[in-house]
């Protein structure tokens, strides 16, 4: 279930076409002030990562970390990765089509910042950082470390 401030958010981004700067702090400080709360909403702000084309350069460090937080801080057991979590991120951030570099970006995160993740998502990881899709996060180290 998404809630229907995030509804409208997407609504009206999508109408736009774009996320600007201002839809990015509206969405922070408005929209979700407390975070991602379900699956369903994480998935729909992916999708609209891959939808639109036009976004401001905030949004992606901005959805990494909400995706991040989501996972590894607010979903249970906090600081794991079990199979079925990672199966879900797969799909998610793969999208079929294979994942943008934000998606990856956000795998390779949460693969960092949790205490212990699934070999499946990490193996995801390794074969999206070969193809060249991963883009490090603002200040953060680019290696995997097992």
């Amino acid at each position: 279930m998404i809630r229907w401030s995030l509804e409208n958010f997407i609504t009206g981004t999508m109408g736009r076409g774009e996320i600007s700067r201002a839809d990015v702090l509206s969405l922070r400080r408005d929209v979700l002030p407390n975070g991602i709360e379900t699956r369903d909403e994480a998935d729909v702000l992916i999708a609209l990562d891959r939808a639109l084309h036009e976004k401001d350069e905030s949004w992606g460090a901005f959805l990494v970390q909400t995706v991040v937080d989501f996972v590894v801080w607010s979903s249970r057991p906090t600081g794991r990765v079990d199979r079925e979590t990672a199966e879900w991120l797969i799909a998610s951030l793969g999208c079929g089509a294979g994942p943008t570099k934000t998606a990856v970006t956000i795998a390779f995160e949460i693969v960092r910042e949790a205490e212990t993740s699934d070999e499946a998502l990490v193996a995801f990881v390794m074969r999206s950082r070969a193809r060249g899709r991963h883009e490090p996060a603002a200040g953060r180290k680019a290696d995997l470390v097992f």
